[in-house]
């Protein structure tokens, strides 16, 4: 055996020592390559299918004005040809293998997916390697793919009154971090990036230490760590893009936004400013959320839509990302309903939680369907991929993943008080109002 092979078998043999034992009695393995790029890997032998996603930290919060929702962007581009590959022909080999894939992008992170039966893997491998390192930035296609952005945006902000409310919002519960950009980018950005904007946004983020890649499936982590030994490896690091150093103040009054638009019923938004996802409290705050939103007995469909009949829907969502985000809680009302009696509503079930708290039974059917998403989540080798990101990316271990449900069950109705009463105060929120008018504006 040559000097190199012996020295890989020693690095896998550490690697496989240093894995985790999943709930299912898995093994999950990690492995670093000396260029940075981290792969975990965990073996799902069910099917003949592996998923395999790839974060990237780059987000709307990497953007400052200027190149807003360049992040975005470049998970259009990343499919568009390298230097190795014309436009199109990722896609085309993906799917000769029997391959599929998908992206998305947010405040925080650009994530690519990919599903593909085993037999695939040299070639999925070979395409993310050439994409990580090669991109081609010619012109005609860097502009095709600015008009396609910029459509984009168009149908879901610019002509979608839900999504053009919700980014007035972001932007006014925000005064200084960059959680207030909109990840699709504003309109005069999106028309300006220069040529040199994509280029060193290229080579800052898409380093290969500066992204994580997560195999499920039918795979054993050996053949894997090789695997990406011999095609990621040459990659090389990149100086570490800048810190996101801003820290927003806190809120000291509540903010307002009201959208006047052609539409046929109102809708509320309410945002609040709560910890990132890390934080302890946000484990009590995803608690206390599906008490209030998630399905049909949820406390807010209960009392708005069942009962009185305010509200035609209401949910709600918290932003967890690397740094403090937004709960949402948001109602959409019936032609002629009325957002300041639903606010009043709303407004009044949450004092009622943050002085009394929440009952036994609400408190542990939300902890039931938490628990029981969870497990669903984790029975498909996608949901897998898609966990061990979000653990390993936001709370800095993939290994507290296993530790989420006990994390929930652990949660009080004291706490579940204590948290309402810290975040939902009026200060602390911004509201949005989208009134209906009709005719021209």
């Amino acid at each position: 055996m040559s000097s190199r092979k012996t020295l890989l078998a020693a690095v896998l043999l550490a690697s496989l020592a240093s894995g985790a034992m999943a709930a299912d009695g898995g093994t999950v393995v990690e492995h670093t390559l000396p260029n940075g790029l981290k792969i975990v890997v965990w073996p799902d032998h069910d099917i003949p299918n592996v998923a395999q996603y790839t974060w990237y930290r780059a987000g709307g919060r990497n953007e400052y004005p200027g190149i807003t929702g360049l992040a975005h962007y470049f998970e259009h581009m990343m499919f568009n040809g390298t230097s190795n590959l014309p436009p199109g022909e990722f896609d085309r080999r993906m799917e000769a293998a029997g391959g599929a894939n998908n992206a998305y992008t947010s405040n925080d992170v650009t994530v690519y997916q990919n599903w593909f039966p085993v037999t695939a893997l040299e070639t999925v491998f070979t395409l993310e390697a050439d994409r990580m390192a090669n991109l081609d930035f010619d012109p005609e296609v860097v502009e095709s793919e600015r008009g396609v952005v910029y459509s984009e945006r168009r149908t879901s902000v610019d002509n979608d009154n839900f999504g053009a409310l919700m980014e007035q919002v972001q932007a006014t519960a925000y005064l200084a971090h960059p959680y207030q950009f909109p990840v699709i980018g504003w309109p005069s950005d999106i028309e300006n990036w220069s040529m040199q904007d994509l280029k060193d946004f290229y080579r800052t983020y898409y380093a290969p230490n500066n992204a994580v890649m997560f195999i499920v499936g039918d795979v054993q982590p050996e053949e894997i760590i090789a695997r990406a030994e011999a095609h990621f490896a040459a990659i090389p690091a990149q100086e570490p893009p800048a810190p996101v150093t801003t820290v927003e103040p806190e809120q000291q009054g509540e903010r307002r936004v009201v959208l006047e638009r052609q539409a046929q019923a109102p809708l509320l938004t309410m945002a609040w400013h709560s910890p990132n996802a890390a934080h302890p409290d946000t484990r009590v705050l995803e608690v206390l959320v599906t008490v209030l939103t998630s399905g049909d007995s949820a406390l807010l469909n209960q009392e708005l839509v069942e009962k009185k009949q305010l509200a035609i829907q209401v949910g709600g969502y918290i932003h967890q990302g690397f740094d403090p985000g937004l709960t949402w809680l948001y109602a959409v009302l019936p032609p002629g309903g009325d957002p300041a009696r639903v606010e009043a509503e709303i407004e009044r079930l949450l004092a009622r939680i943050a002085t009394r708290g929440v009952t036994q039974g609400e408190l542990q059917r939300a902890k039931s369907v938490l628990v029981a998403d969870h497990y669903r989540r984790l029975a498909t080798i996608s949901g897998k991929a898609q966990m061990l990101g979000t653990y390993e990316v936001f709370h800095g271990d993939y290994r507290k993943l296993f530790d989420a449900p006990a994390a929930w069950e652990a949660v009080t109705a004291e706490q579940v008080r204590d948290v309402a009463a810290k975040i939902f105060r009026n200060s602390n929120r911004t509201v949005g109002v989208l009134r209906p008018v009709t005719g021209e504006q």
